[in-house]
């Protein structure tokens, strides 16, 4: 029985290139934090959405007493200090809502006042059973207005970044899942070559014996030997520090155990036949890119300077407007009882009447950055049509080299068996024998590479287009 479960533990888990994408997406530190940074853009958003609903609030404060000397001035203009021992509480209940279409906010409130003058004993009470007010901006830059059109824009970048994010995960997992596969493959062929060449060396000992070949192609095929030792020793480090590599991106639970289980990965030679038209992709890029929705964002804030540099620069007023009932007494009840009118009217102004060109530098700073964003953000499109049309492009030269290169892998395998047996029948030189085997290595290492090129230019372009043509359906998680 411990024989069996040491042997489990050490048995080889085999992993097709789905797998390890799906790994990496539910495991990798790299899809954890998208999934986090997912989560805070969208309670930021809810922040943002809340700012713009009622907001009920109680303040005050309560106890507010005091016990000092306190100066007053005598009607002589002498100054005397006179003791004073109070509590003076407040509480404030207020409603209040923003009003984004003219930056403005209007409020309810009811306040109720008690004052206790300890020296004499008394207490007495004031209070507004009812007040609404209104604080207006004039002439001013309205930031609500602007913060309605650039906010559900930056939420909807957020969510395609989190999609961007999982299917970048899948190209660095695909890139590292070859990374593996290449140097399986390699350490798969130092091992074939390295016994092949220990029995062709063994065969050539046994012709040199009888005469059917030379010294000196015995020592180059004892040579071979040492350099196939070689290759051996090289490629399983290579092999190690890759699935090292692999299992620290998918953040594996055996990651750092003693005896972390072997990977055994499944060469992805099935690929689906799909057309992929550039128009479409183009169109889906620009429909699902977080990049498309950032242009537009980006566009909308370059206005909105401009605008705030031109209204911050001129007259700028608030309102301040108020209308209620208010009274006194010594007892709670007093307040409600036929309270009297409360009134309130403010405009405050600040206008700039000598800047020394200060406003005008500003909006034209303003008007130059918008200009400036104008450009980048027409460039920007053109670098990432031009990405689209290249890995398009790409990605069907890359299919055909796909089969060109498979072709050319099974040809050199069946040249190389030829050549070992007729090498077993002396019928072939040791060089020949030595460029039937570089071939025949050269070309499974192309076939392998080309499936790499490949699945990385397919992963790359659901990236870029955020849709899948595989299936003809955009890319949602």
């Amino acid at each position: 029985m411990l024989l069996i479960l040491q042997l489990s533990t050490t048995q080889a888990q085999k992993f097709t290139l789905n797998d390890v994408i799906q790994l990496a997406r539910d495991q990798s530190i790299a899809g954890k934090q998208a999934a986090t940074l997912r989560k805070t853009n969208y309670w930021k958003y809810r922040t943002f959405l809340s700012d713009f609903k009622p907001q009920l609030s109680l303040d005050g404060s309560l106890p507010s007493f005091t016990r000092s000397f306190v100066q007053v001035t005598q009607p002589d203009g002498t100054i005397a200090f006179q003791p004073v021992s109070n509590n003076n509480s407040i509480l404030n209940l207020s409603l209040s809502q923003n009003i984004p279409l003219t930056g403005g906010s209007i409020f309810v409130q009811q306040q109720l006042q008690r004052f206790d003058n300890f020296l004499n004993n008394t207490t007495l009470y004031n209070g507004i059973p009812f007040a609404i007010g209104l604080t207006q901006p004039l002439f001013r830059f309205n930031q609500m207005k602007w913060d309605r059109r650039t906010e559900p824009l930056r939420y909807a970048e957020s969510n395609q970044q989190y999609i961007e994010a999982l299917e970048q995960v899948a190209v660095d997992a695909t890139s590292l899942y070859f990374d593996l596969l290449v140097a399986q493959v390699n350490l798969q062929i130092a091992e074939t070559n390295r016994a092949n060449n220990d029995t062709l060396y063994k065969i050539a000992v046994h012709k040199l014996d009888l005469g059917k070949i030379s010294q000196n192609d015995l020592l180059q095929l004892q040579l071979s030997v040492l350099n196939a030792k070689k290759d051996l020793a090289s490629a399983r480090q290579t092999a190690e520090v890759a699935s090292l590599k692999l299992r620290s991106y998918l953040n594996t639970n055996d990651a750092n155990s003693g005896r972390p289980q072997p990977f055994e990965l499944v060469v992805p030679t099935q690929l689906t036949e799909f057309p992929v038209d550039i128009s479409k992709a183009l169109t889906e890029a620009f429909a699902n890119r977080s990049a498309s929705i950032g242009f537009r964002r980006q566009l909308l804030e370059a206005e909105r300077d401009t605008e705030k540099a031109r209204k911050e620069n001129g007259l700028n007023a608030t309102l301040n407007a108020e209308f209620g009932l208010s009274n006194r007494g010594t007892q709670p009840s007093d307040v409600y009882v036929r309270p009297q009118d409360r009134e309130f009217l403010e405009v405050r102004f600040v206008l700039p009447i000598m800047t020394w060109g200060r406003a005008k530098a500003r909006t034209e700073t303003a008007l130059a950055n918008q200009q400036l964003i104008v450009q980048t953000v027409e460039q920007n499109k053109r670098v990432f049509e031009q990405q689209i049309y290249t890995q398009v492009t790409l990605l069907d030269m890359l299919r055909q080299q796909v089969k060109l290169t498979a072709e050319a892998d099974q040809i050199a395998q069946n040249r190389y068996q030829i050549a070992q047996d007729r090498f077993k029948l002396s019928n072939l030189s040791v060089t020949d024998l030595g460029i039937a085997i570089q071939d025949k290595d050269r070309a499974r290492r192309d076939a392998i590479l080309a499936l790499r090129d490949y699945w990385q230019a397919f992963y790359s372009l659901r990236l870029l287009t955020l849709y899948d043509f595989e299936t003809n359906h955009k890319i949602t998680y």
